[in-house]
């Protein structure tokens, strides 16, 4: 664990976002660590794809400058390679995911930083959501109030993480890297990715991404994207009845996200360190056209009793699906303690040639702690 301050830092960047495919809340708070090392990423359109929906976490460690690299560029290395314009997403994701790491190296400002940063991101195009992951941040699934994991986390005590990890030349123990860190894969770390006999998907640490997918339907409720300061407290249910909870009695999922960052949120850190993380969350909720009062009729229905298994690659949802037609197309991107930043994008739905940068404080507020 990280260290820590006398008392926590309870201010949230919090920002909402919304068309009538999505509704979507994110919150961010320091809590009780030094330094805030988060980022995070929500684009209702993508600038140059305009029918696809981008949703990112970064958790960074050692330092916020690869988290913040990440949250601005991310999503161009993606959307901007070859793959993406076949139409191989997948493709497209893993190798956005490698190609940010070498732009990071040939940066100047980069090159000798020795930060790094977990990644989450979930890419929805096509009514498919794609979700890519490095490290040990995650994204859950609700599905009629059922949890379905769309990641898992790399841990080096993972079988195929510690194969790795020896055949590259490290070793791990205490569960770590090198006895360091606490994940297996990661953007940055280049201390650990210096084997020049090795590609970048066999490094020690490695920027390689897993990549899972699940279609969108109506069963299809939201998602949660957050790093492991929630998830080292709740388990990934307790996180989908917390924030369908809320939501069904009609809270906003801004709203949601600020109160499950005080419920994570340790009252000191003196003994486990859980909840003394920075935390991150990011709430979409799966709109699919429907009306306020449709939405929530679909959120009250009462969980099934048995929900079928999903595998580490799919997740098998039913055909009942919705056309994606963003009305109000905006873009939010947060690296550490950065403002909110608004894209407007044409209304034709084409990306636009130039982007007119808006602060939109409507959209973004911040919620000081009170003394007691």
């Amino acid at each position: 664990m990280g260290q820590t301050l006398g008392e926590p830092i309870t201010t949230k960047e919090t920002a909402s976002c919304a068309n009538s495919y999505y509704k979507v809340g994110s919150s961010a708070m320091q809590g009780w660590r030094v330094n805030m090392e988060d980022a995070h990423t929500h684009l209702l359109a993508l600038p140059d794809d305009a029918k696809a929906a981008f949703f990112a976490v970064y958790d960074g460690h050692g330092g916020s400058r690869v988290s913040q690299y990440a949250g601005l560029h991310l999503h161009k290395r993606i959307v901007n390679n070859s793959f993406y314009a076949e139409g191989k997403i997948r493709e497209a994701l893993e190798k956005g995911f490698l190609d940010l790491d070498e732009q990071m190296l040939a940066d100047g400002d980069t090159k000798e930083d020795m930060s790094g940063t977990t990644a989450i991101v979930v890419l929805i195009k096509d009514d498919i959501v794609y979700c890519s992951n490095v490290g040990d941040s995650r994204a859950i699934a609700s599905i009629v109030g059922k949890e379905h994991p769309l990641s898992y986390d790399h841990k080096p005590g993972n079988d195929d993480e510690a194969k790795r990890i020896v055949e590259a030349g490290g070793w791990v123990e205490f569960n770590r890297v090198n006895g360091n860190l606490a994940l297996s894969r990661a953007l940055g770390d280049f201390a650990f990715k210096r084997n020049e006999n090795k590609s970048a998907k066999e490094q020690i640490v490695t920027a390689f991404p897993d990549v899972t997918t699940c279609d969108v339907n109506k069963d299809l409720e939201f998602i949660v994207l957050a790093c492991d300061g929630i998830w080292d407290v709740m388990s990934n249910q307790e996180v989908i009845d917390f924030c369908r909870t809320r939501l069904v009695n009609g809270m906003e999922p801004e709203k949601v996200c600020e109160e499950l960052l005080d419920r994570c949120l340790a009252p000191d850190c003196e003994l486990s360190g859980l909840g003394c993380d920075n935390m991150t969350v990011i709430l979409v909720c799966m709109l699919q056209n429907d009306s306020p009062d449709e939405y929530l009729q679909r959120l009250a229905r009462p969980a099934p009793v048995e929900v079928q298994e999903n595998n580490s690659e799919q997740v098998e949802l039913k055909t009942d699906t919705a056309t994606a037609t963003p009305e109000t197309p905006e873009l939010f991107s947060t690296p550490s303690q950065s403002p909110t930043i608004a894209h407007e994008i044409s209304d034709d739905e084409k990306p636009p040639s130039e982007f007119k940068v808006l602060v939109d404080d409507s959209k973004s507020k911040k919620e000081e702690s009170k003394d007691e």
